[in-house]
């Protein structure tokens, strides 16, 4: 598929709307690199749920994977990857992004990002989350199940950093 932009992103992407806040812009009137990647947490809790055991119950998510990850399971962030492709301006209305899963192995995924201008339908930014699953109890890596694999499958596309 691709935005009105004429950017490719994967049928299989999962689309959130994500709000923009005031304070999250800089002196410029852009959204701040902190920030952004605060935003790509958000799109990641609301494509694939919070982690199990955290916060008090809310919306269902799309696809529950990490609602469904065992709570001695902790999904732990290993890298970010964030390339701006064009400034990402402030406004008043949520961006959209795109979140699918790449590199999906035995105990780690990678998770893509399109950020999108609501209006233009730009892409502003592209970016990649590679978790990795941890027993909280030994601190060795935890594989995924097959049922969760499964979850997860319909949404596997190529990564966004290739």
């Amino acid at each position: 598929m691709t935005t009105s932009a004429g950017t490719a992103f994967p049928e299989e992407a999962i689309t959130c709307s994500i709000t923009m806040r005031w304070g999250d812009m800089d002196a410029y009137g852009h959204i701040n690199n902190v920030e952004v990647v605060r935003i790509l947490e958000e799109a990641r809790i609301g494509a694939f749920g919070p982690p199990g055991g955290t916060g008090r119950p809310g919306r269902e998510t799309e696809v529950p994977f990490f609602s469904s990850l065992p709570a001695e399971t902790q999904a732990l962030v290993v890298e970010h990857r964030v390339k701006y492709k064009a400034s990402l301006e402030y406004r008043n209305i949520p961006l959209n992004a795109k979140v699918w899963v790449s590199d999906l192995k035995a105990a780690s995924l990678a998770i893509n990002y399109l950020l999108l201008d609501p209006v233009t339908d730009v892409v502003c930014v592209t970016a990649q989350t590679s978790i990795a699953f941890v027993s909280a109890e030994s601190g060795r890596l935890q594989r995924i199940s097959p049922e969760q694999k499964a979850m997860v499958v319909p949404y596997e596309a190529a990564s966004i950093m290739e």
